[in-house]
């Protein structure tokens, strides 16, 4: 009897389990379904129950948005300096240090020219893995520099956002950048190129309050965190509780800030119509 109960042991379901490689299954982080990776990479990294948005590296979406072999990165080499010698629980420039190594960037977001559909733009898309997305000096000056070579070139503009806000270990100077970036699109929207901010999970603070909003179209990705403060500072401040769904992508839907709300499997299909649309009569002309 004892050896017959050993034996079925051996073949049960969760010894077989205990075989399968790690990374081959996971959880959604809303619904708690259990998915393969295999089956989330297909999708984008988007739920098929409950459409959740896994939040997906920075160089995801050059691959998603960009024409295969047409981007090329501009100002990767610039790194952050340490004006203030701040210090908190480590060194600024340790924190510098150990986000190069985990992240094998320089810093918060990744620059450069590409198409879509064939359509050339300037692009930009933020790095949540480097100190939380945060725009620092650096951060500041190269999407400074992105929205001149679109001024300069005469192509769209289009920022991908995924941050934290201001870089507080840079104080003043980060939240310059917000002022140095809002002044340029105030340039390029004089020149009426066109400029689609695209906010993923999260954008907020400093970021959300400069060139995040500032896009001739907003659109996000579904139920991103969107805003400025955090909620418990808005309802500490204001004395009261916030409506449900308060600072979600579909809140500020609802209440006219953001023009669409696009899932990520659409998002090239979406951002290549929106400039077909805004840039018809120039894509006519090359």
């Amino acid at each position: 009897m004892v050896d017959w109960f050993n034996r079925a042991r051996k073949g049960t379901p969760s010894a077989e389990k205990r075989d399968i490689p790690d990374g081959v299954w996971t959880k959604c982080q809303s619904c708690n379904e259990i998915l393969t990776v295999m089956s989330l990479d297909k999708n984008f990294w988007v739920c098929p129950k409950c459409e959740f948005h896994f939040r997906i590296p920075a160089v995801s979406y050059i691959s998603l948005l960009i024409d295969p072999d047409t981007f090329e990165e501009f100002d990767a080499d610039l790194v952050s300096m340490d004006p203030l010698e701040f210090k908190d629980l480590k060194k600024y420039p340790e924190r510098i240090a150990s986000a190069r190594k985990k992240t094998g960037r320089n810093d918060a977001v990744i620059c450069g020219m590409g198409k879509i559909e064939g359509i050339e733009i300037s692009f930009c898309v933020m790095d949540f893995e480097f100190i939380g997305g945060s725009m620092g000096s650096v951060v500041g000056e190269k999407v400074a520099r992105a929205i001149e070579r679109s001024i300069s070139k005469g192509v769209p503009l289009v920022i991908v956002s995924c941050s934290g806000g201001a870089r507080m270990m840079e104080g003043i100077l980060s939240l310059m950048q917000m002022a140095k970036t809002s002044t340029l699109l105030a340039m390029l929207n004089k020149l009426k190129i066109p400029f689609i901010s695209i906010l993923t999970n999260p954008t907020t603070a400093g970021v959300m309050a400069s060139y995040a909003s500032l896009g001739d179209v907003i659109i996000a990705e579904p139920k991103a965190l969107l805003g400025f403060a955090g909620p418990r500072v808005i309802a500490q401040t204001i004395g009261g509780e916030l409506p449900p769904g308060f600072q979600s992508s579909e809140f500020f839907r609802e209440h006219g800030f953001l023009d669409k709300i696009v899932s990520r499997p659409q998002l090239k299909k979406t951002t290549t119509q929106l400039l077909q649309y805004m840039w018809h009569q120039n894509i006519n002309q090359t």
